[in-house]
């Protein structure tokens, strides 16, 4: 990885925070957003607030993302949200494939790779989640079930598109668990994703490459993660409810390039 390269520190508050609340909780985020200006901070509220998450941050670097996507941009769909809408509502961002929607909607990596190439039609940058479960670790299937995910979903692209996305490896056993890797288990996995990269799509191209994690990171543990070679920012779920927490997990991605 790139040392210069700014780290990304992303909040995915999942289904949490009425308007009225996302509203405060971004504002409150905007008005320190420049104590990190060296870090790209990227809010992901549910969709009836993108808006309203959009205007609070208004005047500052923050970027918007959205928590899903569909892979039409019409049709009949119902409570589906199209690319085209999530780019009027401000979005910048979507995430893709995370390990919740794989598990409670039937997410595939057919289906990811297919909501890929809908969000990089409307110039969505997509964070798109690998990640293997307990059971996986635990049988030493790890390595497996993430090359295994790469090759059926972005390691279909192009490489002009590939270099468009965002990675995020987030342990399926570590998200909201209160667990989560350890830093040489989270480098482990990053290095070798950077690696398969190298492979596909040359040097060039994984040096650019950003991959983040994902899986319980708290101020206390973020910048022993972010330290590692491979870590180039941040997933964060329930410390992305509070915004002295997020900002001080993104505190610490900034500290990776001050040394």
């Amino acid at each position: 990885m790139d040392s210069l390269k700014k780290p990304v520190v992303a909040g995915n508050w999942k289904m949490h925070k009425t308007i009225t609340e996302a509203r405060s909780l971004a504002a409150e985020i905007a008005s320190k957003a420049a104590e990190v200006r060296e870090a790209t901070l990227i809010l992901i509220p549910p969709f009836t607030a993108i808006c309203e998450v959009k205007k609070a941050v208004e005047g500052t670097e923050i970027k918007v993302g959205a928590q899903d996507v569909f892979w039409e941009d019409q049709g009949a769909f119902t409570g589906e949200i199209s690319p085209l809408q999530l780019k009027e509502a401000g979005c910048e961002f979507v995430v893709i494939g995370h390990s919740e929607r794989r598990q409670y909607f039937g997410e595939t990596d057919e289906t990811v790779r297919k909501k890929v190439l809908a969000a990089l039609r409307h110039n969505l940058t997509p964070i798109v989640c690998i990640g293997e479960t307990l059971e996986e670790r635990e049988k030493g299937q790890t390595l497996e079930k993430i090359s295994s995910q790469l090759e059926k979903s972005v390691f279909t692209l192009s490489p002009q598109d590939f270099q468009k996305i965002i990675l995020a490896y987030e342990p399926i056993w570590a998200i909201g668990t209160s667990r989560n890797a350890t830093p040489e288990q989270a480098e482990e996995v990053h290095s070798f994703i950077r690696n398969l990269i190298a492979e596909r799509y040359g040097k060039t191209q994984t040096s650019c490459a950003i991959i983040l994690y994902g899986g319980s990171v708290k101020p206390a543990n973020s910048f022993s993660l972010i330290r590692e070679k491979d870590v180039d920012g941040f997933l964060v779920g329930g410390a992305s409810l509070e915004a002295e927490s997020f900002l001080a997990i993104a505190r610490e991605a900034v500290r990776k390039n001050e040394g």
